[in-house]
């Protein structure tokens, strides 16, 4: 896979280390079992996979690039690069000013562009809306075009069912701007319309059962249908698309449920279900699919607490979250500033979307067992400062060398 130039700045001696012995023990990437940092009083368990992934470090490297190649002129970016506070507010240093929140509200009204400005359209992708706005003002956006190759992996997919004239069902987050980029992309070509969960999936089934009136729909899914959407005639055939950064399981569950409802309304078998259902694969990323995987296994070791690092508005960490808070008491934290003493700690509930301190939350006995992770949008480097804050906690000396050399013995022990 293609090295990227990132910023020092992001990269760890530290989580280099342990990431390089763990692909020269792993090199199919077939064991997902924690690695063991021992410190003695301090076991930490750090996921296998975790951190910049692909399409994050491609972003990275092209705006850093540009803010090198172009100094003079003004630079935009369309919204936050990606979901991690740190490298958004670097970007910003360097004089890169944002167009639009990550809700696609007005910073700066594209009327006050010039073609001659450099505009970065972020990870996530935009809307053709946007794209065309962007091609009026005579920007040229193709090189400074940072969209995930994942993301476009999508779009593929939504528009060759579309060619065979199935709606696209959209597994995402409305309001995201990925969900936003890949509905308007979909829409382009065919029906579409966007499902959050499996809750609302069930509920869109019984459009297709006839179970619900066919009015009702437009003002339960207002503002996450296509334009001109018909509910009685473009839910009779569909094929499913996500989110890349959503739950694995979640997609599947949705895709099972309006498989089987195809099946049982249409009296159709398992030989003939194309008829009706579009047979899409998960379009989950690598990333975020290898990172998933490394949290369940994780959680196999016996642990006091989780510990997941990341952008709060970060799709991809806050499922991580929701994966660790399953089975055990999970902080949600930016960065190692989080930690605020040996008795507190400052995390963030994505369910009620606010911080709150609680006390007391390393255990009382020793040795303390904390599994260790972070989205795909954390630099390296945050993870590191973590891993060194619990241990300067425990009194702790960390030598690189030493830890990298012991992964081959405690990688999977618990």
């Amino acid at each position: 896979m293609k090295q990227f130039q990132v910023p020092i700045i992001y990269r760890s001696p530290l989580i280099t280390a342990v990431k390089n012995k763990r692909k020269e023990m792993d090199r199919l990437k077939k064991d997902f079992a924690p690695s063991l940092l021992d410190f003695g009083d301090l076991k930490i368990y750090l996921a296998r996979h975790f951190g910049f992934c692909y399409g994050v470090e491609n972003a990275i490297e092209i705006a850093f690039k540009t803010v090198e190649e172009n100094p003079g002129k003004q630079i935009y970016l369309l919204s936050e690069m990606i979901h991690n506070p740190q490298v958004n507010a670097d970007l910003q240093a360097h004089g890169v000013k944002f167009l639009q929140d990550t809700k696609g509200n007005t910073i700066i009204p594209f009327d006050q562009l010039n073609p001659d400005d450099i505009v970065l359209i972020p990870a996530f992708g935009t809307t053709l809306e946007i794209e065309e706005k962007l091609n009026q003002v005579g920007i040229q956006i193709a090189k400074y075009n940072t969209t995930c190759p994942f993301v476009e992996r999508v779009w593929n997919r939504s528009e060759l069912i579309a060619r065979q004239h199935y709606t696209v069902v959209i597994h995402g987050k409305p309001l995201h701007e990925e969900t936003r980029a890949t509905f308007s992309h979909a829409s382009a070509n065919s029906p579409a319309v966007i499902v959050k969960d499996l809750e609302q999936t069930e509920e869109l089934a019984k459009y297709i059962t006839g179970e619900k009136a066919p009015h009702l729909f437009y003002k339960e899914f207002k503002g996450q249908y296509s334009e001109g959407f018909d509910v009685e005639k473009d839910l009779q055939r569909v094929g499913v698309v996500n989110q890349t950064t959503m739950l694995a399981s979640d997609t599947q569950a949705i895709a099972d449920h309006l498989k089987q409802t195809m099946l049982m309304k249409y009296r159709l078998t398992e030989e003939n279900i194309g008829e009706r259902f579009a047979d899409t694969r998960d379009t989950l990323c690598y990333a975020t699919n290898d990172n998933q995987s490394s949290v369940i296994n994780m959680l196999n070791t016996k642990a006091d607490l989780a510990i997941v690092v990341g952008g709060y508005n970060s799709s991809n960490t806050s499922h991580l979250v929701e994966l660790c808070e399953e089975r055990l008491t999970t902080y949600f934290i930016n960065n190692e500033e989080n930690i605020l003493s040996s008795e507190e700690i400052l995390h963030y509930n994505f369910h009620s979307k606010q911080e709150t301190v609680t006390r007391n939350y390393l255990p009382q006995i020793k040795p303390a067992r904390i599994l260790l992770t972070s989205g795909a949008s954390c630099p390296d480097a945050l993870v590191e400062g973590v891993i060194r804050k619990l241990a300067g906690i425990y009194s702790a000396n960390i030598q690189i060398g030493a830890i990298a050399n012991n992964l081959e013995n405690s990688a999977t022990k618990n």
